[in-house]
């Protein structure tokens, strides 16, 4: 359970005012002291996160956030943070303490789950505060409420212990099945089918290991019964030859595209860890859109390169050197970029002609599905960068042709660009 990886775990955030007891429950939900719990209001500055095993569901990620009544400058940048976990937000739970009631702050917090789509509980916290003569009048004010946005409420004590294992068996209830795909590749191979993994080891490759997608991809092989077979990029010759059968499909890191594609037989398929992620963590068809936008990329355009992870950059780093580079020697040396990395994301993306954007395996499929809705409603494209690197190498059918209705878009934005330049001529 500890090694499942934090991007494959659905992400449950807790959310109300200050004091409505979000980390005693929080704390009761995990059965250990995760959020430090004081009667000051404003204890919890900053998100914290605990991964952990949450029955019956399984291993998730639970986020504890600050109150959404904070007040002065900090308290503002905390309120911000906190809007930000909703990116990677797969299930909420939306906080009512029985004393202080419901009103402006709840309702904004439910017209933001609203507007993003996401799914939650409401949890009325200490009911052991209500008396029995004051019950009705402060229930019914609370049940109007929530009727109001025709929302039932699950009244609960954290600090008594009451509905807690009520609320664990709500949270598997109304977790989406659509959080994340089931498979990396399993619905591309068969069992028996050999696949060949090709791996460079170069200075960004970490010393002793492989790096997440990697090690996540055999996994998902393995789990599926076939064979995966891990080799560098000056072997895959070699060790296609070796083979009596030959393979299912071979998968290589990135940027070893063009080297790989000269080594791999037509009639092999074809792709990249990138790829397969580009679909297991986000949305394929929406990244081959974006590719047509790279073709349109001129002189004087930026473009972001987003990393959602944070490692220290080498000297020849894929995202802010190689891709920069290849962009450059293909379309023009005055092509401007932009760096982000980590959770970083710009609230302002109208300053972009594209968006190139790493294979998110640090990420839930969550928070890459609400970056890409941030950039459709600013109408910038998104490009992932697998597949960015096979349109730079002039390969991209080929890296597609593992994914059909991928290819057949991709194809056809080909023939539409084809055709209006025809008509340009004409």
């Amino acid at each position: 359970m500890n090694s499942t990886a934090k991007g494959d775990r659905p992400h449950i955030a807790v959310f109300g005012r200050r004091n409505v007891g979000k980390s005693s429950l929080i704390n009761k939900l995990t059965n250990q002291q995760l959020a430090l719990v004081s009667s000051q209001p404003g204890t919890t500055t900053d998100p914290v996160y605990k991964a952990m095993e949450l029955l019956p569901l399984g291993p998730v990620m639970m986020i504890d956030t600050a109150g959404i009544d904070d007040q002065g400058e900090l308290g503002e940048m905390r309120i911000k943070k906190t809007k930000e976990i909703m990116r990677k937000t797969d299930l909420a739970l939306l906080v009512i303490s029985a004393v202080q009631g419901a009103g402006d702050f709840e309702a904004e917090l439910i017209e933001e789950f609203q507007a993003r789509e996401i799914p939650f509980i409401t949890v009325l916290n200490k009911s052991e505060l209500l008396e029995s003569e004051e019950e009705t009048a402060a229930l019914r004010e609370i049940r109007d409420f929530t009727k109001s946005y025709q929302l039932d409420f699950l009244k609960v004590s954290a600090e008594k212990e009451i509905n807690i294992d009520l609320i664990r068996e709500k949270i598997a209830a109304e977790m989406p099945a659509d959080q994340s795909r089931n498979t990396i590749m399993g619905d591309l191979i068969d069992p028996g089918d050999a696949v060949i993994l090709v791996t460079p080891i170069d200075s960004a490759a970490p010393k002793g290991r492989l790096i997440l997608p990697q090690v996540q991809t055999i996994r998902d092989i393995l789990d599926h019964d076939a064979t995966a077979l891990v080799t560098k990029k000056t072997a895959v010759s070699s060790e296609i030859k070796k083979l009596k059968e030959k393979p299912k499909i071979v998968v290589t890191d990135s940027q070893a595209f063009e080297t790989v594609s000269e080594s791999v037989p037509e009639d092999i398929l074809l792709t990249g860890f990138s790829v397969l992620f580009a679909r297991y963590k986000g949305d394929l068809k929406t990244f081959v859109r974006g590719a047509k936008a790279m073709e349109k990329l001129k002189a004087g355009d930026r473009v972001l390169v987003a990393e959602a992870c944070t490692h220290r950059r080498q000297q020849d780093d894929i995202g802010t050197v190689k891709i920069p580079n290849w962009v450059h020697e293909k379309i023009s040396p005055e092509i401007e970029f932009d760096h982000v990395s980590g959770r970083e994301f710009p609230e302002n993306l109208n300053d972009y002609r594209v968006i190139l954007h790493c294979g998110s395996c640090m990420l839930n499929r969550k928070e890459v599905l609400s970056r890409l809705k941030e950039a459709e409603e600013a109408r910038i494209p998104v490009i992932n960068y697998g597949m960015g690197i096979a349109w730079l190498h002039g390969i991209l059918d080929r890296a597609l042709k593992p994914f059909p209705e991928a290819l057949k878009l991709w194809q056809q934005k080909q023939e539409e660009v084809d055709q209006k330049e025809i008509e340009e001529v004409v």
